[in-house]
């Protein structure tokens, strides 16, 4: 019995330590897309609208400008370049440590997104005049009755509305799902079905009357 229960654990951790493999996969697939297309369609439009007149898509629902903007997305918090470059480096380091628990898809592509926005601004604000952390960001993108955005900002603004989203259905980045009542966390066996966490029931730090964690599908 003994034997066979070791044997279902080492099992488990294998199958958990490929799920996170997959998820970190998965994040940083996302994170690299968005930062490799942010700062591709940034030189294009360095490179040709630089002395050019705004041109206008779809009969104007779309028009590409270039905009240098010292503020936040969309041209929030002008003039506070060096805090927001603070702030968009504390966020790296945040997702950076969260995603070595990733076990959930829909956070690994929403942390991906958040990333590789907060990287592709960032680049600006490190890399552009008028020098380190103080560079203007390169925003492009306009619609009609909207702020002046990019890759970038869409990006960071996808993840908080999927951020969101998962947080208001209980959906946590470790695949637990918060629920009233006791608390439970299971995690999935390699046939697929569950099994419960390896911290028992009881031990510190897992109280009774927290929001119960079931695994995500």
């Amino acid at each position: 019995m003994q034997t066979e229960g070791r044997a279902s654990l080492n099992d488990a951790d294998t199958a958990d330590r490929r799920l996170r493999r997959r998820q970190l996969g998965l994040f940083a697939a996302v994170a690299l897309v968005v930062l490799a297309v942010d700062v591709v369609t940034k030189i294009i439009i360095m490179s040709q609208l630089a002395d050019r007149e705004p041109i206008r898509l779809a009969g104007g629902l779309l028009t590409l400008v270039l905009v240098r903007n010292s503020g936040a997305a969309f041209g929030l918090a002008e003039g506070y370049t060096i805090i927001l470059s603070l702030v968009a480096l504390a966020v790296v380091v945040v997702v950076l440590r969260l995603s070595r628990t990733l076990r959930s898809t829909p956070w690994a592509i929403a942390l991906g997104l958040l990333l590789g926005g907060a990287f592709g601004n960032l680049t600006d604000r490190i890399f552009r005049e008028p020098g380190f952390l103080r560079g203007h960001v390169v925003d492009f993108l306009a619609l009609p009755h909207w702020p002046v955005f990019n890759v970038a900002d869409a990006s960071i603004c996808a993840a908080a509305a999927l951020i969101i989203v998962l947080a208001m259905r209980g959906r946590r980045w470790d695949g637990t799902i918060e629920e009233s009542g006791s608390r439970r966390a299971e995690s999935e066996k390699p046939d697929g079905s569950a099994r419960q966490a390896h911290e028992p029931p009881g031990s510190p730090g897992v109280a009774a009357d927290q929001p119960a964690l079931r695994k995500a599908e």
